[in-house]
């Protein structure tokens, strides 16, 4: 099951459960849209993975199965990223 990750690695921006404009590599690194088109080019700056929109998990799921509270930030993985 995916972790649902409360924040995007590199802006740190907090993450609802049920957005759209969630990127994830198959390692689950999460990055919002803009930070995965404009600064990483469509891959993962930890795996090298390509990033793909984060499904959402249906409302209904959310309260047996929430979201994680755990914030994972890494900014330095951002910085020098290029497209």
């Amino acid at each position: 099951m995916l972790d649902l990750r409360p924040n995007f690695e590199c802006c740190d921006r907090d993450l609802p459960p049920d957005t759209i404009h969630a990127m994830i590599c198959t390692f689950e690194c999460t990055f919002c849209a803009d930070c995965a088109t404009q600064k990483l080019g469509g891959a993962c700056p930890n795996c090298g993975g390509e990033l793909v929109r984060r499904p959402v998990r249906p409302a209904a799921k959310l309260a047996r199965f929430p979201a994680s509270t755990t914030r994972i930030f890494k900014p330095q993985g951002c910085a020098g990223a290029t497209p």
